[in-house]
């Protein structure tokens, strides 16, 4: 009896449309703060960096105070270009952070697993801190919304973690079988 190569294993449907995914996003980035400005907010311009650096499109960039009705404004202006807006700051539990409302009343298809996961991976490097964060994701009729905190750190972990590696899938996702009430884009 010889020894035959083991059968060729089928490709999971995720290595399938991670390979029909779009190599370039159309994503806007959005940080929260009363105290940062474009010049000294490090978690955005690592996000615009990491993102130019993968090859995306980025379509805006803003900072705004921690403010409900400035970031409802934001999202929602960035969501008529974007494909993916990227969020940080506001999401933890003092009073003036109010991000994670405001994009919890926008989400249509909330992604627990989001923070659920940003949560464990967190708490590797910060231990039982991780639970004051409230980092959440989901869809927003035909735009993925996630919301960071705004440390750096936090922005490297979930970036690094959980989304450079997933955009395009998300991407293709989203617009793969479209959305109801949503206008269709791809990347």
């Amino acid at each position: 009896m010889t020894d035959a190569p083991p059968p060729q294993a089928a490709a999971s449907p995720t290595t399938a449309h991670h390979a029909a995914a779009p190599r370039s996003v159309r994503v806007a980035v959005l940080t929260v703060s009363d105290t940062r400005t474009e010049e000294t907010d490090t978690s955005g311009q690592y996000l615009l960096a990491e993102l130019r650096a993968g090859g995306h499109e980025v379509v805006g960039y803003r900072v705004v105070r921690d403010e409900a009705p400035e970031i409802r404004a934001a999202l929602e202006g960035f969501m008529r270009d974007a494909t993916v807006v990227l969020s940080s700051g506001g999401t933890g539990i003092t009073g003036r952070d109010v991000t994670i409302p405001v994009v919890e009343s926008l989400l249509t298809k909330p992604m627990p697993g989001f923070g659920e996961l940003f949560r464990m991976l967190s708490y590797r490097e910060v231990g039982g801190a991780a639970m004051l964060s409230r980092a959440v994701g989901g869809l927003a009729g035909g735009t993925l919304l996630f919301a960071l905190p705004g440390s750096l750190n936090a922005v490297r972990t979930a970036w690094v973690g959980l989304l450079r590696d997933e955009l395009g899938h998300l991407a293709f996702e989203v617009a793969r079988h479209g959305q109801p009430g949503a206008a269709g884009r791809v990347g």
